[in-house]
């Protein structure tokens, strides 16, 4: 009898295992996406505040996520109008875990510059985010470590996005977030982050520094330009509260051709340029509160208020600044940010685009939007 119950355990015991390598060489794909809508009402846009403000179409995307042993799949593809940009890739990228602390990332995967995943709580993103330095992805490879104390990334970047491989091809203006266009292209970049977290579950620290070097391709003369930037950084945690500080600087030298100015750069995302000031300090603050609630199917509430301000180095252009002051309402899959955005000369909050981030705007005063953004997570 002992001996047919031994043979049994063992049979069984060798079932599982196989079962459980099958499973492991099963890949896992899970996708997912969402579906947004967005209002807002710009005091600067007379048909806007005539009609009330306007209601539409914002993205819908597609997540895929994928795994076969320690091969690892991540991409986002957006939909936005044609006005927009059209369809673009957000991020796309073929892994490697090393060990679930240590992972190799290629492909467009995510630049490691600042506070991540995000420097900001709002809809409106931090102003970092109009000059490149907020949610970026660039065409490169990335190694990540992190722990309870540590994390870390080294990364190169052999160029931002790119869609067209002519010799002189400008990159193109259908992207997400924003990189260097016109007639330079980011080359051969390397980025380097380091955070150490400290503290208990009651009051947690996370101090970082992030650095960036790379050069800036002219296609009209043929020579290498150079940009980088530093960012010190500081995040904390205090039950409810979350506080996040910012300091960077960028330095952009192209080398244009004669006549063309150095002191401004082009830049571009959703299928519409801008010129940007080419050397700049960023300083940015955001405080938020979470508030748990029971309202039917809303079962938080998140305000905040995020502060940026671009300090140009050249004496002659007008500061830009940002403020957002908000909320975001979670119900299940449903997410809305209520937002009321303050810029001055910025580009998406104003009636100067093309050289709000660079010179300024004419009118140097603030303008306001309010915006209603909607969407449905799945």
């Amino acid at each position: 009898m002992r001996y047919k119950e031994l043979v049994l355990l063992f049979l069984l015991a060798t079932s599982i295992a196989v079962n459980a390598q099958s499973e492991q060489e099963i890949p896992k794909v899970t996708v997912g996406g969402a579906l947004r809508f967005n209002y807002n009402y710009s005091d600067w846009k007379e048909g806007s505040k005539d009609r009330g403000g306007d209601f539409g179409f914002d993205v819908f995307r597609i997540d895929v996520d994928a795994a076969y042993k320690k091969i690892i799949l991540d991409a986002e593809y957006r939909f936005y109008s044609k006005s927009s940009g059209g369809g673009m890739l957000k991020s796309g990228w073929l892994g490697y875990a090393f060990t679930p602390q240590d992972e190799i990332q290629i492909g467009l995967t995510r630049v490691p510059f600042g506070i991540t995943p995000y420097n900001s709580n709002s809809y409106f993103f931090q102003i970092n985010y109009y000059v490149g330095l907020e949610d970026d992805s660039d065409m490169g490879i990335k190694y990540t470590h992190k722990d309870t104390k540590w994390e870390y990334s080294l990364a190169f970047f052999k160029n931002a996005e790119e869609l067209d491989f002519g010799s002189a091809s400008p990159v193109s203006d259908s992207r997400y977030a924003y990189d260097v266009a016109g007639s330079n292209k980011e080359n051969n970049q390397l980025n380097g982050q380091l955070y150490f977290s400290f503290g208990d579950q009651y009051l947690k620290h996370r101090l970082g520094v992030s650095a960036m070097v790379g050069g800036l391709y002219n296609i009209e003369t043929g020579r290498n330009g150079n940009h980088n930037a530093f960012a010190i950084h500081y995040e904390l945690n205090i039950k409810r509260w979350d506080l996040k500080l910012q300091l960077a600087s960028y330095d952009k030298n192209p080398e244009n051709k004669e006549g063309d100015s150095r002191d401004v750069v082009t830049m571009t995302a959703y299928g519409a340029p801008y010129s940007v000031a080419a050397k700049a300090n960023l300083y940015t603050a955001g405080l938020a509160y979470t508030l748990p609630v029971d309202l039917g199917p809303i079962s938080s509430l998140k305000f905040y208020n995020d502060f940026g301000w671009m300090d140009k180095r050249v004496k002659q252009f007008k500061d830009s600044f940002q403020n957002v002051a908000g909320c975001m309402i979670t119900a299940g899959g449903v997410y809305a940010y209520v937002d009321y955005a303050l810029g001055k000369n910025h580009a998406w909050l104003g009636p100067e685009w093309t050289n709000a981030f660079a010179y300024g705007g004419d009118s140097n005063s603030w303008h306001g939007r309010a915006n209603i953004n909607l969407g449905y997570y799945f």
